[in-house]
Order: C-alpha cells, then structure tokens, then sequence
C-alpha cells in the first residue's frame, strides 16, 4: 500500500489506517474474553500484512478493553510494535465508568492526560505511542495544563507526536499558539454523507448555510500541514444502503458506488474510501470494521482512480442535488 508522510513527523503511514472502536466488545467493565483477544489478533494481522501499518485507538475505546486486545495482539507477534505507527486518543470522560461517574464530560486536564496516556501504555504493553490525539474539544481547557502534560508525556518518551481529533480550525490556532509541540493530525467525520467539511468550501456565503464549527477547518489543516483522518469513512455502512425505506439520497448514493465499483472493476468499498482518497489534502480513512472480509475489500481504495466527473456524481448523488 502507498503511504503518506504525516507533515512534520519522521512517520510514514498507510494511506488507510484501522481503527478499534468496538474491538474491545462490549462497553463495560467486563474483562476482554479469550474470543475477544483472538478476533484481535485476527483484525490486526488481516490490517498489517496488507500493508496497514497505521492503528488508531482511544483509551475509552469499549472502556479499555479495545487497548487491552490491541496489546495482546501485539504481543502475539514480536518485532510487530515497532514496525506500526500507534495512535491514542484522550479527553472524554464516559459518564456510565463508574471509576469517573456522571456526567459524561471531557478533561484536558494534566492529570487527567497524563494517567490516561500511562494507563493505555500499560494495557498496550508498551513505553511509547507514536501520536497522542486531544479526543474533543474540552470548553473548560487551560492551555498551561496541556502544555505540561505534552511537555512531560514527550521528554519522557512516552509521546512521539501530538494532533488532536474534531477540533475546528480557531481551537486548533488557539491551541498551537500555547503549547510548543507541532499538531500534525485531526481526526474528523469524513464521508460521502457527511461531507461538510469538504463542500463548506463552495457553500460559504450561500443563503440558509451553516454548520456548527466547520467553517475554514480543511483549508487551515492544509495551509498548517496537519493531516486529516477521516473516521466513519462509509457512514457506519450507511454508504452501501439501496434499502427501499431508505432516503432517496442514500440509495442513489448507494447504485452509483456499485455502478462505480463494477465500471472499475472493484469494491463497493473502494470506490467510498476512494473518494476521500481523490481529495488533494491527502486525508487518511480510518476502517473501523470487525469484518476480516471488509478490510480487505477496503484495500483496493488505494489504487482506485476516480475522474473529477465520477467525483463529483458522488457528491451529488448524497447531496442531492448539484453543486450550485
């Protein structure tokens, strides 16, 4: 698979990465099953030996557990951490924890950063992530607690890299302006169905246009260099749905991936992570599957070749209407 090199970094990754949200199984405290443990190692082997070398996580990712079966699959194959680049997310606080209890909020405090990022090392077997990622937007952030905790969490060795995840274009500026370490990702919704940050663009200054946040978000993470990871790359699915209840925007968008997808001779898959891949930002898909079948079918993506005219169809098809 073709790789990127993520802006300010030494770290070369696969265009598409995998992530774990549900790897862990269910979210509670329940501990991770042997079955658990052995999907894992099957999920994560499927990914890297077709060339994923990019594995996303988050430390509230099924409470713990998706770090905990992550480890384990890597502990099954020696030599394999340091051939992967690690990324861990931190920040949301799940209210249903009951080590944190209600309400559900998030926290950027030191300490809250610095002991997720300890705890998730130790359930990953590991002394280091390659990038630490600021999960959402805490309101009651103070930048001098993240400069710390970044401070800390780098020379320690414990960090590599920072970026954050579903922050907007001034919180990123704002953040950067505090802290002395380069964000070099943000990790968003991203998909054919979810396609605000890309068509903000030439909707702005439209009558009865507006999306909370989005406004300048794809053009400031281009002009500063910080990569775009798209999560939800197919919309959980939703990119594949020709149900007849379904709305009609959704089953078009669904006939003309399949038409695509047979015009270029590949995968339904493909043709959806294809259409983040044609952006010039060079945005990175996160595969969030469980299914060994779909990440392999998700692979072809990085060859698919979609025309401007083939782009914006898709476009169309899920907006509904043509770009105006």
């Amino acid at each position: 698979m073709n790789k990127y090199t993520i802006p300010n970094t030494e770290l070369e990754v696969s265009r598409l990465a995998y992530g774990t949200w549900h790897m862990g199984g269910s979210w509670d405290k329940t501990p991770a099953t042997d079955e658990l443990k052995a999907r894992a190692v099957e999920l994560i082997s499927t990914a890297v030996d077709s060339g994923i070398n990019h594995i996303d996580l988050a430390d509230i990712y099924t409470m713990g557990k998706s770090d905990i079966v992550v480890g384990h699959a890597l502990a099954q194959r020696p030599g394999l951490r340091q051939k992967i680049v690690l990324q861990e997310k931190c920040g949301i606080v799940l209210g249903g924890d009951e080590d944190f209890g209600p309400p559900q909020r998030f926290d950027f405090s030191y300490d809250h950063i610095v002991k997720s990022v300890e705890t998730s090392l130790q359930r990953l077997g590991t002394t280091y992530v390659d990038i630490l990622a600021l999960h959402r937007p805490d309101p009651l952030i103070e930048y001098d607690e993240v400069a710390k905790a970044f401070d800390h969490l780098h020379s320690s060795g414990k960090v590599r890299y920072f970026g954050v995840s579903n922050h907007t274009a001034h919180q990123i500026a704002a953040l950067q302006k505090h802290i002395d370490q380069k964000l070099v990702v943000n990790q968003v919704e991203l998909n054919l169905h979810h396609h605000y940050m890309i068509s903000d663009g030439f909707l702005a200054n439209m009558t009865g246009y507006g999306y909370a946040g989005v406004s300048g978000t794809l053009d400031y993470c281009r002009a500063n260099d910080i990569m775009i990871q798209a999560w939800s790359p197919v919309a959980g699915g939703r990119l594949f749905n020709t149900a007849e209840d379904a709305p009609e925007n959704v089953r078009n968008t669904a006939n003309l991936i399949a038409e695509l997808a047979q015009k270029h001779n590949t995968t339904a898959e493909a043709i959806a992570l294809g259409w983040l891949l044609r952006h010039p930002a060079g945005i990175q898909p996160i595969v969030g599957t469980l299914n060994a079948r779909r990440i392999s079918s998700s692979l072809p993506a990085d060859n698919v070749e979609l025309s401007r005219k083939e782009w914006y169809a898709l476009l169309e098809a899920s907006r509904g209407e043509s770009v105006p």
